[in-house]
């Protein structure tokens, strides 16, 4: 029996399970993925990171959602590998390779951490939406009866992943898990969409409850903090640098004007370190 140590960590409460790929080769199937993912056989997590080498930045982050799907970018998990990679290097600054690209963090604290997540995409075909829409702050799609629609006219904005989101007085008031996972996997979003109610409190702050893709309800989503932020900047709701409250806590989010890029500043905790035995699940 072969033992393989993972760290286990969270940002807000959106948890992850993170191995370290880098000394010897690691990879797991969809179905070993969500095996392992299962909160009560398994370690119980919202995505499986693992750390992988590259040439072109200190580390390559490999991101797999809790149903084995894997994923270009994880807002909250980029902070988490940020820290464990400052420890190692011995400096503030560090880079992370994802597929959505090469992201820089600043470790600010112990359990502080801020990412540049780069610039945000509004056009649709980057979204990707599956008909076109020339303006992205707000298209049609609605939920419930044409003439008394329940939720309409959502802003789409790609942060790394799609992001669809819905304006909201009182995210509370709707059922997202009865709802989610029926607007993820609508059609006009063909790599399916992270969904969102958000809810402006004032012109720095607002509220927001995540669908995230292939995870489901969830704590906190970094990308989806960072795609409210800058949509509500672009419909004149707030201003370029907001605080979005999630369930699991705060992000502060800074649409950078000189170059559009978006920092997320946000904590990250340390939960424990474990081994498993990965041929006990499916491969």
């Amino acid at each position: 029996m072969s033992e393989t140590s993972f760290i286990k960590m969270n940002g807000l409460g959106n948890d992850f399970a993170i191995f370290d790929g880098r000394a010897a080769p690691l990879s797991f199937s969809a179905a070993q993925a969500s095996a392992i993912a299962d909160r009560e056989s398994g370690i119980g997590f919202d995505q499986l990171i693992v750390m992988e080498p590259t040439d072109k930045a200190d580390v390559f982050m490999r991101i797999m959602n809790s149903d084995g799907s894997e994923v270009d970018a994880c807002g909250n998990a980029t902070r988490c590998v940020a820290r464990l990679v400052a420890g190692e290097v011995n400096r503030p600054g560090v880079t992370i390779e994802t597929n959505a690209g090469l992201l820089t963090a600043q470790i600010l604290s112990e359990d502080q951490v801020t990412v540049d997540m780069g610039q945000p995409k509004f056009d649709w075909q980057d979204i990707p939406l599956s008909e076109e829409f020339r303006d992205t702050r707000m298209i049609e799609l609605q939920v419930g009866p044409i003439d008394a629609p329940i939720l309409h006219s959502p802003s789409v904005v790609n942060v790394g992943n799609p992001h669809c989101l819905f304006w909201v007085n009182d995210v509370e008031k709707y059922d997202l898990a009865k709802f989610g996972p029926m607007l993820e996997n609508h059609p006009l979003f063909p790599e399916r969409a992270n969904i969102s109610l958000a809810h402006v409190t004032s012109k720095n702050a607002l509220t927001l409850k995540v669908w995230e893709r292939g995870a489901g309800l969830t704590k906190a989503c970094g990308t989806a903090a960072c795609a409210a932020g800058v949509a509500a900047a672009r419909k004149n709701l707030t201003g370029r640098n907001v605080a979005v409250t999630l369930p699991g806590g705060d992000l502060q989010i800074y649409w950078r004007e000189a170059d559009n890029h978006i920092l997320m500043t946000g904590p990250i905790e340390v939960e424990y370190k474990g081994e498993i035995d990965l041929s006990s699940y499916s491969a």
